[in-house]
């Protein structure tokens, strides 16, 4: 009895495998660099293509009659916005004697307040002088509109008051009238009223004494702030350095374009569902990884240990065909080349045993048609496989792309080793493979995976299914039947469990 562990089938599956995402991200380095270059050309080359126009600043210094220390900035920030009206416009572009359209040229200007009472006026011109005359025109216009305002504030404040201190100014004169009569008239009731005249004309008196000094105070107020209220920098023109703007403008396109290319590499990576890593690839064929191997060497620093990795990899393969009574093949997913390389390595390990025929079985016949070298086995096409003698060592190869004929697998091999390069194959494509080789008869011994994530710490081994594994028993007893003939005995199979839709599956 062979006791198993299998994981728990009931536990729920993450809904983002971020280890999975981060692998699939970095696998499509290429298009997240590409377009993080491409935003830093296209940044570098809009500072040189699209240079920022000549620019003039002037500060304001801005006196409010509210002005409080604790003044969160509302008062600066109603000037900012008085700045953008049609009427401060218009009374700079009359002192230009320009015939400009004021909400064209309030496009061309903006403010913004630096502290409490500090205003900084920016604006923009066809030319170094344009732009300064423009701002100076500007602050002049916003400075003789402040203070036209504080005047008229300040005016009508003190109208009021004198408006008010004129109609105490009317009753007082009732009063003194009514006192002069009073004086002539002599009895108790009479002093009694004169005593409340006297009074109220205090009152009077008292209440015009206050009057003409807060209006006196309104008046004298106006000054200070229009004094206050003046251009402390002079318009001037703001100098651009050209590297130093290429160098900013360059540094946003860069990140902008890292953003864009690491959120389109994220997105396509969870629409597409391409599994990366071993364990994933393990789970949706229904056979472990066997070995792995670049893609390609990157640098002659990698060659020896790829040539080593495809070294092991050969005895390994070959070891499995010498114990096995039937027929293994090499199917491919995604890298055709890598296959045939590892089919011709594998043939000629076996050629010291004797004759190797391989079946080639790939798209375009890539084994057939090559120029075959001194000491290369025999290469036939699967139209010729039925000429070459059962008592010799075939070794097919095929493909799993779609498109396949699943049916013809079986002829290049009753076993197979699975060749895939991971990102290649969507899920639900595992699965489909899987499932077709579990209806063909075929069962998997291992898959060899290609150009595997350099970072994947996943050991990829299906531990309910050792049987399919270079590492378990990977030759099946053949028995004798009653007839005298021998048949072979399959064992169970992982991919026969694989579902059948692809939401089960994922």
């Amino acid at each position: 009895m062979t006791t198993s562990t299998t994981p728990d089938s009931s536990g729920a599956a993450p809904l983002l495998d971020l280890q999975a995402l981060v692998a699939a991200v970095r696998r499509r380095r290429r298009l997240w660099c590409s377009l993080a270059v491409l935003g830093l050309l296209v940044g570098a080359a809009a500072a040189f293509l699209l240079p920022q126009p000549p620019t003039a600043v002037t500060k304001v210094l801005v006196a409010h009659e509210e002005d409080q220390p604790n003044d969160p900035g509302t008062l600066i920030r109603t000037d900012v916005a008085l700045l953008q009206t049609t009427r401060i416009a218009d009374k700079a572009l009359k002192s230009l004697k320009s015939r400009e359209e004021a909400e064209d040229f309030m496009k061309d200007y903006s403010g913004i307040g630096l502290t409490n009472n500090l205003l900084q006026i920016t604006v923009t011109g066809d030319s170094d002088a344009e732009a300064v005359a423009r701002a100076k025109a500007l602050a002049d216009a916003f400075v003789a509109d402040h203070v036209r305002r504080i005047r008229a504030a300040a005016d009508a404040e003190a109208k009021a008051l004198r408006d008010q201190r004129d109609q105490l100014k009317d009753q007082l004169k009732q009063v003194n009238k009514a006192i002069g009569d009073g004086t002539e008239t002599n009895g108790p009731e009479s002093s009694a009223d004169l005593e409340s005249l006297y009074a109220r004309r205090a009152e009077l008196t008292s209440q015009i004494t206050d009057f003409s000094q807060r209006a006196a105070e309104a008046s004298i107020g106006t000054p200070r702030l229009v004094a206050g209220t003046q251009i402390v920098d002079a318009a001037h023109v703001v100098r651009h350095s050209l590297p130093r703007a290429a160098a900013t403008d360059a540094g946003i396109g860069l990140f902008l374009g890292l953003f864009l290319g690491l959120a389109a590499a994220a997105v396509g990576a969870v629409v597409a569902d391409r599994p990366v890593l071993r364990r994933e690839i393990a789970a949706n064929l229904g056979a472990s990884v066997i070995a792995e191997l670049p893609h390609r060497s990157a640098g002659r620093w990698q060659r020896r240990r790829v040539r080593a990795a495809r070294e092991r990899l050969t005895t390994s393969l070959a070891r499995a065909v010498r114990g096995s009574v039937e027929p293994v093949s090499l199917l491919e997913l995604g890298c055709a080349r890598n296959t045939s390389v590892i089919a011709l390595d594998l043939a000629r390990a076996l050629s010291a045993e004797g004759p190797v025929f391989v079946v080639d079985g790939l798209p375009g016949r890539q084994l057939a048609g090559r120029r075959p070298k001194p000491g290369d086995p025999a290469v036939v096409t699967g139209e010729r496989a039925a000429a070459v003698s059962h008592q010799e060592r075939r070794l097919g190869v095929g493909s799993v792309a779609p498109g396949t004929a699943w049916t013809d697998l079986q002829y290049l091999g009753t076993r197979t080793v699975l060749v895939v390069r991971a990102g290649h194959g969507s899920a639900a494509w595992l699965h489909t493979v899987a499932r077709q080789l579990a209806d063909q008869r075929i069962p998997v011994i291992g898959v060899v995976l290609i150009d595997p994530d350099p970072r994947d710490r996943t050991d990829g081994t299906l531990w309910d299914g050792l049987q399919t594994a270079l590492r378990g028993q990977n030759d099946r007893p053949a028995r004798q039947t009653g007839t005298g003939q021998r048949w072979t005995e399959r064992l169970p199979m992982w991919a026969a469990r694989v579902p059948d839709s692809d939401q089960e599956a994922r």
